[in-house]
């Protein structure tokens, strides 16, 4: 079966910088677009950046010019790099991969299960 993991979340102060990386395993076949996503309390899921199978990106408004988003298809892995973190970054980040895998045999969402990311002031 297919999972993702994601991992380097943790405490930064404002201005600083932190690194997820997210790591697919299982039975795929091909990865198509991955990308990350965030919920920050009291707030919906929302879009942070997409990498396309193509290497094109799209990001959300609020992190264009800090957030780089890329991608590893030998390792499965796909990345973001934030920089010049602000509180409002606050929230679980989670890695978003649209698969085919033995499970389904055709193109699948996952998710992983979230890594924490807090921004202090």
């Amino acid at each position: 079966q297919v999972q993702l993991v994601e991992s380097g979340g943790g405490l930064v102060q404002a201005g600083g910088s932190l690194r997820l990386s997210c790591a697919a395993s299982g039975s795929i076949f091909s990865i198509n677009a991955m990308g990350w996503y965030r919920q920050a309390p009291g707030k919906q899921r929302e879009l942070v950046a997409v990498v396309a199978a193509s290497g094109s990106t799209n990001y959300a408004d609020s992190v264009k010019g800090r957030f780089t988003i890329s991608r590893d298809n030998a390792k499965g892995r796909v990345y973001l790099q934030m920089n010049s973190l602000k509180p409002e970054d606050t929230a679980v980040y989670y890695c978003y991969g649209d698969l085919i895998s033995a499970a389904y045999g055709w193109l699948h969402d996952y998710w992983g299960q979230g890594t924490q990311v807090t921004v202090s002031s």
